[in-house]
């Protein structure tokens, strides 16, 4: 146990952590060159075509150092805010994490936020500057910028280049050094952290666990400690990066264990993995992540839904973050009220849907949550726009707010400070971080902040500003209901809660944008934005032109225009007693702001 070494990577998006970890693999020999490939650990297809991580991923590495062998336990984590639950279960598995700091553009608020969370858990932070390699490197000043925010000197911050490898030996060293080996004791009662799931068909659930206690062997009797389940290890091993059998894993070690479970609920994240005959305590120290956003998705024919329900059980086993309830809606028959920790990672749940288990959905606009007080002194709390009570009933709404930490360079001080009041938020101070760059903490509401607040500011920015944040405390809120009507008919999955400042706005930008992707139909349909009891914007989507004379060829013009006559009254009875069928592509339309 004191040759094995956990640790993760701190970083922000594009400050090559994904690059740098290749480099490890390449150097421990962990994968062939011939097989090697860039983001080599990024297996998702997904997050190989946005360039991001999005899925931790362990892998152990074999080191020798001054002819001792060293068992290398890397996980790779996100670096996007949204995906900060994935990075907090990576933490709670490890001693040590490296904070990975791109030399171009310096410490980013994010970074600051995950490296709050390893600190709580006391892990060993060994600081390193990236991209030393590049003209633009700001070498020295980044260092002093991980000085401000670690308190160490700068003979403890080491400088990589991913890209060339140059110090990344060096740095694994360092790792050996610095990290402390795992605590615990393989006479102990079996006791290990359960921090991942995958799902197999044959296996069941895979869970990926830390061993604090004891031995885990294949055929062993254990359970879950706060399910009580039980079942025999029926596989054991560890990632190599792929899955790879072994004969057992000892206090220290991360690897697999597969459960023969095929009910995907039955296991959470969090949970600890004992014996059955000599049981040991629960872990402690893991909280349950906390949605921030909530939509209504609903399978595009309703006859699917046992398949949609499947599919997002699965897909929870691989990421635990998200949340889910059944719901029934009178126009789209049964779905599911998903809860994300952001925009982001709700766009990614729902192309995993669709590419990973070939599910079509149709998914109502985001909201976030709300506490509403009733005039006739009921308490709700509202998850789904379309649920949001009349006005002339409500007494008082209150929402959760969000405290933010932005960095932004001095030059855009003034333009960041104008988009925060523009989304109802205010300054609670402002510092000054390395050179030339701001550290603002704000706050504002969470339903500002998830209307492309990030994407805002990094337009305003040129895009050098960071930005993270965390969930607050719930204040009043003088937000309506806004219903979006198509053809003289609600469509639930379009209706929003705005603030009532922004209402005569987001009801006009609505109509338009609806106006422009919904495809036509053979009658007239009239689109409108509804709220407070009355229209406030309409716009009349025209119908599709139909040729039915083009067949005809000269002759008398009466038979043209008796066509003609009979198509009108067809029309004219279509838009009396037509249906319109939205598609699938318009409602994920809709529901992007851009």
């Amino acid at each position: 146990m004191q040759n094995i070494r956990n640790f993760v990577i701190i970083a922000h998006i594009d400050h090559g952590k994904s690059t740098l970890a290749d480099r490890f693999l390449e150097l421990t020999g962990t994968i062939e060159k011939r097989k090697m490939r860039e983001q080599f650990l990024d297996s998702m297809e997904l997050e190989r075509e946005r360039g991001i991580t999005i899925k931790m991923q362990p892998v152990r590495m074999n080191y020798q150092l001054s002819t001792i062998n060293y068992q290398l336990n890397l996980i790779d984590t996100p670096g996007h805010v949204d995906f900060a639950y994935e990075v907090s279960r990576a933490l709670a598995a490890v001693e040590g994490a490296i904070l990975l700091v791109d030399g171009t553009q310096g410490v980013e608020a994010q970074t600051i936020s995950v490296l709050d969370m390893a600190r709580e858990l006391k892990l060993k932070i060994v600081p390193v500057v990236n991209k030393i390699d590049l003209a633009g490197a700001r070498v020295e000043k980044t260092e002093e910028e991980i000085q401000k925010i670690l308190n160490v000197g700068t003979e403890e911050i080491l400088k990589v280049s991913g890209k060339t490898g140059e110090g990344v030996e060096e740095l694994l060293k360092e790792v050996v050094e610095r990290v402390p080996a795992p605590s615990g004791n393989v006479e102990s009662p079996r006791r290990a952290l359960i921090f991942d799931f995958d799902y197999s068909a044959h296996q069941g659930v895979i869970a990926y666990i830390r061993v604090f206690d004891g031995i885990f062997k294949k055929g062993d009797e254990v359970k879950l400690v706060r399910s009580g389940i039980k079942f025999t290890i029926q596989e054991i091993g560890v990632f190599k990066p792929n899955r790879s059998q072994a004969a057992e894993l000892q206090a220290g070690e991360i690897g697999y264990i597969a459960t023969n479970i095929k009910n995907p609920s039955e296991v959470r994240v969090g949970d600890t993995l004992t014996s059955v005959l000599n049981p040991a305590p629960a872990l402690g120290g893991y909280h349950e992540p906390q949605s921030v956003v909530w939509t209504s998705v609903y399978p595009l024919k309703e006859d699917d839904f046992s398949d949609f329900k499947k599919a997002i059980l699965r897909l929870h086993l691989s990421d635990t973050s998200f949340s889910y309830e059944e719901e029934s809606s009178s126009v789209l028959g049964r779905g599911m009220r998903l809860g994300f920790l952001g925009m982001l990672h709700l766009e990614i749940v729902l192309e995993r849907l669709e590419r990973e288990f070939g599910m079509k959905v149709v998914a109502a606009s985001p909201t976030v949550a709300y506490e509403i007080s009733m005039k006739n002194g009921e308490t709700k709390f509202i998850f789904a726009p379309s649920e949001f009570p009349n006005d002339h009933d409500i007494l008082s709404v209150k929402e959760r707010w969000a405290d933010c930490r932005l960095i932004v360079p001095s030059e855009y001080l003034s333009p960041s400070l104008k988009l925060i009041q523009s989304r109802e938020g205010s300054v609670l101070s402002t510092d000054i971080f390395g050179e030339n760059r701001i550290l603002i903490q704000a706050e504002m509401p969470l339903r500002e902040l998830m209307r492309d607040f990030f994407d805002e500011l990094k337009s305003s920015t040129s895009g050098y500003a960071s930005f993270s944040y965390k969930p607050g405390d719930l204040r009043e809120a003088d937000v309506a209901r806004l219903d979006i009507l198509v053809h003289g008919s609600i469509v639930p999955a379009f209706s929003r809660v705005v603030s009532r400042s922004r209402i005569e706005r987001e009801s006009k930008d609505a109509v338009e944008k609806l106006y422009s992707i919904l495809p036509r139909e053979l009658f007239a349909m009239k689109l409108q934005a509804q709220s407070l009891g009355r229209i406030i914007a309409s716009r009349t989507l025209p119908a599709l032109k139909k040729d039915v004379t083009g067949y005809l060829y000269g002759g008398d013009r009466t038979r043209k225009m008796k066509l003609w006559s009979k198509q009108k009254k067809g029309k004219k009875r279509l838009k009396e007693f037509g249906r319109v069928q939205i598609p699938h592509e318009v409602f994920i339309k809709m529901i992007r702001r851009n």
